[in-house]
């Protein structure tokens, strides 16, 4: 055995995959020598336990914890699973960690439980103070029956304590605590850990068990992960600047001694943008100016100056884009509303500016973020004191901290200033938000990447690697990719050269009906179920349409927003001649199994960019500025990011060795002889060249007898193939 191979006491099956081993090996070196890792692999290639067994390994040697995250259910329900594996081999204190929003047991926000838990803390400490003395005057007192005139002196100087003591209690016991976590301070927990570390303990689990004891599982959560060996959890621990603090201190370990491994890395440039982006709607605006005009403070003029001109620019802004019925259209979800201009500012800080007036921008800031702090410390004795229900939010402080971040960094290359609209479902009222977008994921997670000791970022779909390294501003990682490792007999790969689906051609009933002739080919020649992703839900809606009239032998189901994706999924798998209508963009690609004969074939209609709105045009622009190449923007932010989707929902079939199946993409542009005629429109050469290998061109009237080729050589078919 090579000395390297210690890690394989953390391997909890007989043998790993084919290549798992030197993926295992590779990944090892890479963690000993404090390297980030890009590694991309199929399914099939054992990622999780490729990345985590080696991990524990190095975290056991060198005193470190694994923190492995996801964003996605299923994914955090499969590291539980593997977890506990290897727990059954080899002993590791594994912690599931999920926010506190999702654990409470009285349902308060954070500030409402921050101030609870300073109550509460202060109460048993002074009931524990309290306890001590009580005993101590009780000692002075046999003491001084016994003759001890000492002791009388000493009694009288704690009874004068115990007084004090005592009216603090009473005061206390007017403010506001929490009962769960009073319970954890004062009752033996150990019952609550032992029971912890006996396996590895979902969330649900954890809630469950305290909630039946009165206590409060997030606390103690907090309390035992200290040094444990192994931590999952979602991205935003990692990722959100100010939780990923707190989270470190939980586990008493420097950044530097954190091993990071993040599942469906892909996803983490969009979770980076998301966690960096701040918003401030109109509400709270109009909260802060209610705030402010029941306050006496003499900086509430100010504060009101300044926050009222923003407001009042912020509505103006969004009326002023208005053309005639465009009010009416506004639905119930945010709606953008173009604010870029060619004088240097944004529409909203040119208003802004117009609509102010003042002794200036900056002193009347500086005294509304001075008031709102003021506020802000009012409300949270209040809340302690128990004058209040609940902790009240100062919406000063939050209106003029954005205002002062708009003004100041709202210019900053990679901000993109924008402001939205949206439809109050209940009022039928139309409001306003600002926001300031951040283009570039790396602004996050580049010092993410500095900080820990070193990481791990796994994926089905992370090439083409040099992107990913410059998007999320990683430093010389170790680059790592395995393809598919079932039978490559057991599946075919398919270009389908109908006509391009160019958003401009979707209403072409020409092009309509050459692309519902071949999905419907598709659909009848597979012995089972078939999915078909499309560029949005309603181009699925619509093909669905259309194959309903055209195949009505087969079972349509269409996805659609709003619709529960796992009541459709039951039903669809549970069929056995059924095709799935739904978006490329929907929560289907990528993170659900389909697995067996759940799914047999599986189809890509169209190249499925994402909306390329003024938002998706800003960021373009902030690659090109940042990365400093030619239409560099739109293939790092529009047709990577686009192929990756692609390929992750074609990775929903063939899930194991045994499984069969059709793979295909319908579009010209994934052909490789797509390049000669369409261009830049060809996407082909996105693909990694293993999986180009594997796509076949083919005309759209050969792939049903192609089709019926592969499954009857497979004998497939229940019965007499159908005709082609």
């Amino acid at each position: 055995m090579a000395e390297t191979d210690g890690y394989m006491r953390f391997f909890p099956y007989e043998e790993p995959y084919e290549n798992q081993r030197e993926a295992m090996e590779r990944m090892y070196n890479s963690l000993v020598r404090g390297q980030n890792v890009l590694f991309e692999g199929a399914c099939g290639t054992g990622k999780t336990l490729s990345s985590l067994v080696p991990a524990l390994e190095v975290a056991r040697e060198q005193d470190k914890t694994v923190v492995i995250t996801t964003n996605v259910h299923q994914q955090m329900r499969q590291f539980v699973a593997e977890a506990r594996a290897i727990a059954a081999e080899e002993s590791i204190r594994t912690i599931v960690f999920k926010g506190k929003a999702s654990m409470c047991h009285i349902d308060v926000g954070y500030e409402e439980c921050q101030a609870l838990r300073d109550n509460t803390r202060s109460l048993v400490e002074t009931e524990r103070d309290h306890d001590q003395l009580e005993q101590r005057q009780r000692e002075l007192l046999a003491e001084s029956r016994e003759g001890d005139s000492s002791a009388a002196e000493a009694r009288s100087a704690v009874m004068d304590e115990l007084e004090e003591l005592e009216e603090d209690l009473e005061d206390l016991d007017e403010q506001n605590v929490c009962e769960y976590y009073h319970n954890n301070l004062t009752q033996n927990t150990d019952e609550f850990f032992g029971w912890l570390f006996e396996d590895v303990r979902t969330p649900d689990q954890i809630y469950e068990y305290a909630d039946e004891r009165n206590l409060c599982g997030y606390e103690l959560l907090k309390e035992g992960i200290e040094g444990v060996d192994l931590v999952v959890c979602n991205y935003h621990h990692l990722l959100d600047s100010g939780i990923r603090e707190q989270f470190f201190r939980w586990l008493g370990r420097d950044p530097s001694d954190v091993i990071a491994v993040f599942d469906e890395a892909h996803n983490v440039e969009d979770a980076a943008r998301e966690h960096a982006t701040r918003t401030c709607t109109e509400r709270t605006f109009e909260s802060a100016l209610d705030e402010l005009a029941d306050t006496d403070d003499p900086l509430a003029e100010p504060a009101r100056n300044v926050i009222s001109a923003f407001a009042t620019a912020l509505v103006d802004t969004y009326e002023d884009s208005f053309g005639f019925g465009r009010r009416e259209q506004i639905g119930e979800n945010w709606e953008d509303v173009p604010i870029s201009n060619d004088e240097g500012r944004d529409d909203l800080a040119i208003a802004f500016l117009q609509r102010y007036s003042g002794q200036g921008i900056d002193t009347d800031l500086e005294a509304a973020l001075k008031l709102g702090k003021r506020l802000d410390e009012q409300y949270e004795e209040e809340y302690r004191e128990g004058e209040t229900a609940t902790r009240t939010e100062c919406q000063t402080l939050q209106a003029a901290s954005f205002v002062s971040a708009w003004m100041d960094e709202g210019t900053n290359q990679g901000l993109y200033p924008v402001v939205s609209v949206r439809r109050d479902a209940g009022t039928g009222e139309v409001y306003g938000r600002a926001e300031l977008y951040s283009c570039l994921p790396r602004e996050v997670t580049g010092e993410l990447f500095e900080e820990v000791h070193s990481t791990v970022l796994m994926s089905a779909t992370l090439q083409p690697f040099d992107v990913t390294e410059n998007v999320l501003g990683l430093a010389e990682p170790v680059t790592m990719a395995y393809g598919l490792q079932f039978p490559a007999e057991n599946r075919r790969t398919y270009a389908v050269e109908t006509p391009p689906l160019f958003s401009s051609d979707r209403d072409d009933l020409e092009v309509q009906t050459a692309v519902t002739d071949a999905i419907a080919d598709a659909v009848r020649l597979t012995p089972g179920n078939t999915l078909a992703f499309f560029p949005n839900y309603a181009e699925a809606t619509r093909y669905a349409d259309r194959l309903e009239r055209r195949s009505p032998a087969a079972s349509v189901y269409s996805d659609e927003p709003g619709v529960s994706v796992e009541d459709l999924r039951r039903k669809f798998v549970a069929d056995d001649d059924a095709v799935l209508c739904t978006s490329l963009w929907g929560t289907l690609a990528e993170g659900v199994s389909f697995d067996g004969d759940d799914a047999t074939t599986v189809l890509v209609v169209g190249v499925p960019y994402p909306h390329l709105d003024d938002r998706a045009e800003a960021v373009q622009e902030a690659y090109d500025a940042a990365f400093d190449g030619t239409d560099t923007g739109w293939r790092y932010a529009v047709e990577i990011p686009t192929v990756r989707k692609t390929r992750q929902a074609l990775g929903r079939v063939i899930r194991s060795p045994e499984d069969v199946g059709v793979r295909a993409v319908l579009d010209r542009r994934y052909s490789s002889r797509a390049k000669s005629d369409l261009g830049k429109y060809s996407v082909n050469s996105t693909f990694p060249i293993e999986e180009r290998e594997e796509l076949i061109d083919i005309d759209p009237e050969k792939l049903k007898f192609a089709m019926l080729n592969f499954y009857a050589d497979h004998d497939r078919y229940d019965g007499d193939p159908p005709e082609p």
